[in-house]
């Protein structure tokens, strides 16, 4: 199984591309702000290429996880000791990639995997720490929703081109 380290590095830039729409002041960035108790001269104050920079190293992390969650197969390769290890992996292996080895690798299925993903683990995680936060239902279902079609669009992204 080869891995396109491309569509690797591109599914990482979904993650901003998606805040810099989400988050405008035109679409949810206002409410966020306001949510978040933040002004416009605020958030200029920050180190801009630390936040991206690091914002794009955190996304590549979730892209190799999210590999492992929208690419089936990668369980196979799992199973074999990971790819130093699939020249010595057994024929029934060889046969098994040779008759599955493109099965549900679409957008459309990553998409799935990558909703699932951000609906049933980053949608808890932000609940979790909105609520200890004391933060909204806003902020907590604007970060989410973010999440939630971030993940999804990087998941389609990983599993149809990965």
């Amino acid at each position: 199984m080869q891995i396109n380290f491309i569509a690797l590095f591109l599914a990482a830039i979904v993650s901003l591309v998606t805040g810099f729409i989400w988050y405008n002041p035109k679409v949810f960035g206002t409410i966020w702000m306001r949510e978040n108790n933040l002004t416009p001269e605020e958030l200029k104050k920050g180190n801009m290429l630390k936040i991206f920079g690091l914002t794009y190293i955190f996304s590549l992390m979730i892209t190799m996880t999210l590999m492992s969650l929208t690419i089936h197969q990668s369980g196979a390769v799992g199973m074999v000791g990971g790819p130093p290890m699939l020249d010595s992996a057994k024929p029934s292996f060889a046969a098994f990639m040779a008759d599955y080895g493109m099965a549900y690798r679409t957008f459309k299925h990553g998409a799935l995997h990558g909703f699932m993903s951000g609906l049933f683990f980053a949608f808890p995680l932000i609940g979790i720490n909105g609520l200890f936060e004391r933060k909204s239902w806003k902020y907590i279902f604007i970060h989410s929703g973010y999440w939630i079609l971030t993940l999804t669009l990087m998941g389609g992204i990983i599993c149809g081109f990965a």
